[in-house]
């Protein structure tokens, strides 16, 4: 990955901190050379000497590196989460891709701390965050008052996400344009979940009225049909779009809850095979006829929780122009996905042009929870208090974005490269040891390997925790693939990703 140095300046433009650094020197009494170092200070985003020190603690993994501490201290956990807690390898500190646990040993992040982290612990280029709080750029604000950062994010998201240019003729148009299928306005909120859930109350729109001040909607007295990826017993589990209740019927939970507005027709979910798109076609058909009408098409593009199978392009567009014909919104969730490859959007690697995008996640480096809909004029039918989140404008968490997007937009190759290397690695260890591993699955960074059966998929994720390596395996959903999953952080390299493929070799020697 190469190195660029930014300023405040550099990133927000200069009318707008020259109005942060009056309030600094004029309200808050700051001495105005301070200020404008401040201002100015070009901070390198990954110098020398902290990429040389990620691969040196890269390479210690698994041995103790700090005293740490020992204490029993357990919080206030619910049930579930104290089963799930190793209190161990929570962090007491970190660089790069290594996490430093509370029992002092070096942990490898190779799932980027559960999908967040696109750049690794203490990444320097958000030393600007710093900055900008000691200028006392203030972080909460209101959702009527949506601070100059949040703006200019939204406003990059759009350019990015339409590959367009920054501030161009075409930028503008967009900005502006009605056509469907022109992801052009944003609404901010914290959790994927509740960005999903945005999406999903925008498709109901069209079928239910929000609240009485609200006009019949285009699909009265049709029943919305929910259309999501199939698990391999042909049911619903191989879909995951959040945590709100609806969102888990979608994938099977809440059975009783969901047969009972099954059955009273309020809304129906009918999963559709992966990668098949002449079943796509006869499910899409089915429900456009009598009461039923198809609400939206949601999915991943890899299937990070149902052991990261890849969607393929072929279907996808099929998927898009069937959902494009009959009216049918399309929700590419890519609170995986984002910001792990060149464009930060992976639909527009595969050519698609949904009506709504979720990001989240890698865009703010886990800095910040600060997840967003990306979606389109046709699609944008619900009133402030439809979808809101007092805190979704948080000015820094805006700022985490605009840092991570400078530095990934300067680096879409190097991603692309760093990907295929793991891609590689991941299919070369596949072929060596096939007698354990069946496949490998995923795409880039985003992989996946699969095991003939759930036991040696759970031998394997013990031995590699064991070797203080973050992978873990899916387990627990229908004839899911047994598959171990893997997403490192964009600054790994190949001393990295090296180190880690050699952990996952020992494990798999042992498994023979």
């Amino acid at each position: 990955m190469k190195n660029i140095t930014r300023s405040l300046r550099d990133l927000l433009g200069s009318e707008y901190m020259d109005a942060v650094k009056s309030v600094a020197v004029n309200i808050y009494g700051m001495d105005s050379a301070e200020a404008d170092r401040l201002v100015d200070e070009k901070v390198d985003f990954f110098p020398e000497d902290y990429i040389a020190r990620m691969r040196d603690m890269a390479k210690k993994t698994g041995k103790k590196v700090a005293d740490g501490f020992e204490n029993s201290l357990i919080g206030a956990p619910t049930e579930s989460y104290r089963k799930a807690s190793h209190s161990n390898a929570a962090p007491i500190g970190g660089i790069g891709c290594t996490r430093i646990g509370e029992d002092g040993k070096a942990y490898l992040i190779a799932k980027s701390e559960h999908y967040h982290s696109s750049l690794g612990h203490n990444f320097p280029g958000y030393k600007l965050i710093t900055n900008a709080r000691k200028l006392g750029i203030l972080n909460a604000t209101h959702n009527n008052t949506r601070g100059y950062i949040t703006r200019l994010a939204e406003s990059r998201l759009i350019a990015v996400a339409n590959g367009v240019e920054e501030n161009s003729a075409e930028h503008k148009e967009i900005l502006s344009s009605k056509e469907p299928h022109v992801l052009n306005r944003i609404i901010n909120l914290e959790t994927g979940s509740l960005a999903v859930e945005a999406g999903i109350k925008m498709m109901l729109a069209r079928f239910y009225r929000l609240d009485e001040s609200f006009d019949a909607p285009k699909y009265d007295g049709k029943v919305p049909v929910f259309l999501v990826m199939e698990d391999n017993k042909e049911g619903l589990t191989a879909n995951y779009h959040g945590t709100t209740v609806i969102a888990q019927t979608l994938r099977g939970m809440w059975p009783e809850l969901y047969g009972k507005f099954a059955e009273n027709d309020i809304y129906k979910v009918v999963s559709v095979k992966k990668n098949d798109i002449s079943d796509f076609e006869k499910k899409i058909k089915k429900y456009n006829s009598g009461q039923y009408k198809t609400a939206g098409f949601l999915h991943e593009i890899i299937l990070m929780n149902y052991s990261g199978i890849r969607l393929t392009k072929e279907f996808l567009q099929g998927a898009y122009k069937l959902c494009h014909e009959t009216d049918t919104f399309t929700l590419c969730d890519e609170i995986q996905s984002c910001m792990w490859y060149d464009g930060m959007f992976l639909f527009r690697q595969y050519g698609l042009n949904p009506d709504f995008s979720i990001i989240g996640k890698g865009f703010p480096g886990g800095e910040y929870p600060a997840s967003k809909i990306i979606t389109t004029y046709e699609a944008d039918i619900l009133n402030q208090f439809g979808a809101l989140v007092t805190n979704g404008q948080e000015e820094l968490a805006s700022l985490a974005y605009l840092i991570t997007m400078e530095f990934a937009g300067a680096n879409g190759k190097e991603i692309t490269e760093m990907g295929e290397y793991v891609e590689k690695g991941i299919a070369d260890i596949a072929k060596d040891f096939p007698k354990v591993v069946e496949k490998p699955d995923g795409l880039g960074h985003l992989a996946a390997i699969h095991f003939y059966s759930v036991e040696t998929a759970a031998k394997f994720t013990k031995l590699i925790n064991d070797k203080c390596v973050d992978i873990s395996a899916q387990l627990y959903k229908a004839d899911c693939p047994p598959g171990a999953l893997i997403k490192p952080p964009l600054i790994a390299d190949e001393t990295v990703i090296d180190v880690m493929l050699e952990k996952i070799r020992e494990c798999l020697k042992s498994l023979e």
